[in-house]
């Protein structure tokens, strides 16, 4: 992925690509840049993913951005000859709304939060559009037809754990976050069976903080439900 920072008027101000690890708001700042909003992500003419962000100049007050040593996950046991494989993923997600409330996924067995809750979406295919993506990972998530807006959100986080294939990875995930709407709402379906989706449900926007969210999720749906 290509991070690209843009500042008033449009204007260019860097294009670096986002190493394994790494938070794009840290890439930001170490060019001399804070980040304001995302704008877009969308493939370049090369068919390679790129993540347009809203930038100003750095300031002296500017904190450096929070970095977290690579998380691990509960219980990891790692045999003494596995070696983590490294893996930078890229997945778009959706914060779908319709006269129904939210629309949530729960996550099955397969990953280490089996029985949490969080929004629909999962990794770009090779060469895929970000919001193609999410129109195809809502549909075999839950069967919901969607539309899809701006990008509002992105979220990178870094661990080490086992993947739902049973290897050890050192993981990287960019989560390219939308709202979206479900004009034509109907009860949940998941299509895609024996993934990491275990359920679908539709959770009234009032209540939606009852359920057992991931941190990442509540903490995400915290700041883009409020109000």
């Amino acid at each position: 992925m290509r991070v690209v920072g843009v500042a008033a008027r449009h204007r260019q101000v860097f294009d670096r690509r986002l190493e394994h690890g790494v938070d794009p708001r840290v890439l930001a700042h170490e060019a001399g840049w804070v980040v304001l909003r995302p704008v877009e992500a969308d493939l370049d003419e090369n068919g390679e993913l790129r993540l347009v962000l809203r930038v100003r100049h750095r300031r002296d007050a500017d904190g450096h951005p929070r970095t977290r040593k690579p998380g691990r996950d509960r219980g990891l046991r790692a045999g003494t000859d596995e070696v983590p494989v490294v893996r930078q993923r890229f997945a778009a997600y959706a914060v779908v709304q319709s006269d129904r409330g939210l629309l949530a996924t729960e996550y099955s067995d397969l990953t280490a939060v089996s029985g949490r809750w969080g929004m629909p979406g999962g990794g770009l295919d090779e060469g895929e559009d970000p919001v193609h993506a999410v129109v195809r990972e809502v549909d075999e998530e839950t069967g919901q037809s969607v539309e899809v807006g701006d990008l509002v959100l992105v979220q990178s986080s870094h661990w080490v754990g086992r993947s739902p294939h049973g290897g050890v990875e050192d993981f990287h995930a960019v989560r390219l976050i939308y709202r979206a709407t479900c004009p034509e709402p109907t009860d949940p379906v998941v299509h895609d069976q024996g993934g990491t989706t275990a359920s679908a449900r539709w959770v009234p926007t009032e209540t939606w903080q009852d359920l057992s969210w991931t941190a990442n999720w509540r903490q995400a749906l915290r700041r883009l439900l409020k109000g």
